[in-house]
């Protein structure tokens, strides 16, 4: 761990300005100044990435306070539930959702600051510069509770729009209240749903089990 106080202002800072860039992008504002993306909250992306920003905007402002070397220490369990969301953002889009998109759409500020940058920073933020005696062994199973909420946010949405799948988001063919072809109900079934969201939620365990891990590594040998 690294707990120069120069080196976590330089990065922490780098990346919230990133994230700014990102959140405008989000908006839709680089593409077209005059039209503004209201849809943007429906994408566990942007979601996620915000979360995120205002995790390390957290860990800035203890940063910028303390007078002294030492390692980052802010938030620890929402810390830990956005790097989780975080790192299922990135692999869910360049693994499963990249390849079936035009490749100049995967190229822009947006796409590239909130699939690819930020996720990588932010987890290096985790490893170089966070304390690691903060994580606890129910931090993963506890993490679940925000892809849950976004899920009961996209079907109460859904249930509020009567299930019409005919308004589209902008500029595409994917129904406003399934942003994500895993949770169409209509295409998929309830089953075919519900065996997304099982895989999901296990590969989200999983890697919040595998970070508790590092930590407890990290741990040991801060010990020693």
């Amino acid at each position: 761990m690294i707990k120069n106080r120069t080196a976590q202002l330089i990065f922490q800072t780098i990346y919230c300005t990133i994230g700014l860039v990102g959140i405008v992008a989000s908006f839709g504002i680089f593409d077209d100044i005059t039209q503004f993306r209201w849809e943007f909250y429906v994408y566990f992306t942007n979601i996620s990435n915000f979360l995120c920003i205002g995790v390390m905007f957290a860990g800035l402002i203890q940063t910028i306070r303390k007078k002294e070397d030492s390692v980052v220490t802010a938030v620890p369990l929402l810390k830990f539930i956005g790097m989780l969301g975080i790192m299922l953002t990135f692999f869910v889009f360049n693994f499963m959702l990249a390849g079936d998109r035009d490749p100049q759409l995967n190229w822009r500020i947006g796409s590239l600051t909130f699939h690819v940058v930020l996720p990588i920073m932010y987890v290096a933020d985790w490893f170089l510069f966070y304390e690691r005696k903060k994580c606890r062994w129910f931090y993963p199973l506890a993490s679940t509770a925000f892809p849950i909420a976004y899920l009961t946010f996209i079907y109460t949405q859904a249930a509020i729009m009567k299930f019409d799948t005919s308004i589209l988001l902008p500029d595409s063919t994917t129904p406003l209240i399934y942003p994500y072809f895993f949770l169409n109900l209509e295409t998929l079934g309830v089953g075919g749903v519900l065996k997304w969201v099982a895989i999901l939620l296990s590969a989200f365990v999983v890697m919040g089990f595998i970070f508790f891990g590092f930590d407890k590594i990290g741990k040991k040998k801060a010990e020693k």
